[in-house]
């Protein structure tokens, strides 16, 4: 050890010491989350419970008395603190989770999590960039850091009311911006998937509390002024654990009034990774498009193909009919129509592979369309509802209606199961796909496509009637996934 690492010891050792002996103070005198807190943190809980859903694997460090881990109903939760008065509380109240008493800053960290939280302890850490690299070292490809500290603008307000006496008083903080965590988390590997704020009045207040914290904190100019900042982060694409061998891949078709266009699906398809699947659901058409898709498997017995036929209505019943029968390990919707070409299909396989991303989204609107590819009234369409869906989302979607999406089949098993949060109410299956796959908190990736025009057929979407459909899910995704 150096002179000058000897010289950091003693402060470091002060500061953490500090801070047991008042957390053991609080809890001996059981002064936790009284008065103000105790609206704060109930906040806090139902924010993280949208997050995390229940039955996950959780880690938090600096969980206190445990109220927060108990409340997300993990199937193995386990607690880190290092005030021993703390986390005796903490057992005396959730004898089913498991606690360890520890330094986060030099825990030898070990088990597999599908969440690692840290609520509102970076402010207190000596040293955040040490914590978060120890943090990243047991995260797995699909672990999701979820980390919220105090907004620095809060700072003075905050004074004021601990020395009010209506909330309980503070050591010298950390006070970091967004900014500030963005840059820790990739110094230690890891990447910012979300950023939002949080909790516009700390205080219980019938009806007001409930208007400030679950409505307007999420309009501007309102966030601005938000007690706390929370950021989702996940394993940055170098840091991910990747599938040892080439996984398999579905390439799902939904088929309606299609014929013309098999002949070159099987053609064009290209075979990826350790085997593609051919999988076409038919979906009641008026041509023979269910006769020629059994000609064309006959001819081509070396494709790896299925057929079956739709049972429901609409192109997203046809889908999850397709998914819940494909045998890949990666899923992928191919539109029949063939205006995204499958000479495309290699990039969206390349990006999910590589952890670039977890969801990968097709995007018509970056590259120039063919001339008659699509109207300019739906072109406006899909633009409005871009911006609308980035907004409510949390991560740029810049096309939301484009057929191609890419994804692994276990995290569309977890979206499927927790399909019941928004219900079966998305005749596209877009939307169904993309809202599930936000509230998981999958890396969302924008791919752009050419986008061509038809050669065979017309297209089955009624812009009026589905458009107010669209404006519909709007103002439902907003009440399930932003105003919560």
């Amino acid at each position: 050890m150096t002179q000058g690492e000897e010289g950091l010891v003693g402060p470091k050792q002060t500061y953490c010491h500090s801070r047991r002996v008042r957390w053991d103070k609080a809890a001996r005198e059981r002064r936790v989350r009284r008065g103000a807190a105790a609206a704060y943190h109930g906040r806090l809980l139902e924010v993280y419970r949208f997050l995390v859903p229940p039955g996950s694997r959780v880690l938090e460090l600096g969980c206190g008395t445990g109220d927060l881990l108990a409340g997300l109903q993990p199937s193995r939760g386990v607690g880190v603190d290092f005030s021993p008065e703390m986390l005796a509380l903490a057992r005396e109240r959730h004898p089913a989770l498991e606690f360890l008493q520890g330094d986060v800053h030099d825990l030898e960290l070990s088990g597999k999590f599908d969440f690692i939280i840290l609520s509102d302890l970076v402010n207190d850490l000596w040293d955040v960039q040490r914590v978060l690299a120890r943090v990243s070292a047991v995260c797995q490809s699909h672990t999701r850091v979820v980390v919220n500290l105090y907004s620095r603008l809060w700072e003075l307000p905050l004074l004021a009311v601990q020395k009010l006496g209506l909330a309980q008083p503070v050591l010298y903080q950390n006070w970091l911006t967004p900014e500030d965590m963005t840059n820790l988390f990739a110094l230690t590997g890891l990447e910012v998937m979300r950023h939002f704020q949080e909790v516009l009045l700390p205080l219980k207040v019938p009806l007001l509390g409930t208007l400030a914290n679950r409505y307007l904190v999420k309009l501007w100019p309102f966030r601005v002024a938000a007690l706390t900042n929370f950021l989702v982060a996940r394993p940055a694409a170098g840091q991910r654990l990747l599938a040892p061998k080439p996984p398999t891949v579905t390439v799902v078709v939904a088929a309606r009034n299609e014929a013309g266009n098999i002949e070159r699906i099987f053609a064009e398809t290209p075979e990826l990774g350790g085997g593609t699947e051919l999988l076409f659901v038919e979906g009641h058409s008026t041509d023979d498009t269910y006769q020629t898709i059994e000609r064309v498997m006959k001819a081509h017995p070396e494709r790896n193909a299925r057929l079956f036929r739709q049972k429901g209505e609409g192109k997203g019943d046809a889908v999850r009919l397709g998914f819940s029968q494909a045998r890949g390990d990666i899923l992928m919707i191919l539109d029949a129509d063939l205006t995204v070409p499958p000479e495309d299909l290699p990039r969206f396989y390349e990006a999910l592979v590589t952890g670039k991303g977890e969801f990968i989204n097709g995007v018509r609107l970056v590259y120039p369309m063919e001339e008659r590819a699509m109207r300019f009234l739906n072109l406006l369409g899909n633009k409005f509802f871009s911006l609308a869906f980035s907004w409510l989302l949390g991560q740029s979607i810049k096309d939301t209606l484009c057929g191609t999406k890419v994804l692994w089949r276990a995290d569309y098993e977890r979206i499927a199961a927790h399909r019941a949060y928004f219900g079966d109410f998305d005749p596209f299956g877009d939307f169904d796909l993309l809202f599930g796959a936000a509230k998981l908190n999958l890396r969302i990736v924008d791919l752009p496509v050419r986008y061509r025009e038809r050669t065979y057929g017309s297209t089955n979407i009624q812009r009026w009637r589905h458009g107010w459909l669209l404006l519909k899910m709007v103002a439902f995704a907003a009440s399930r996934i932003k105003f919560v």
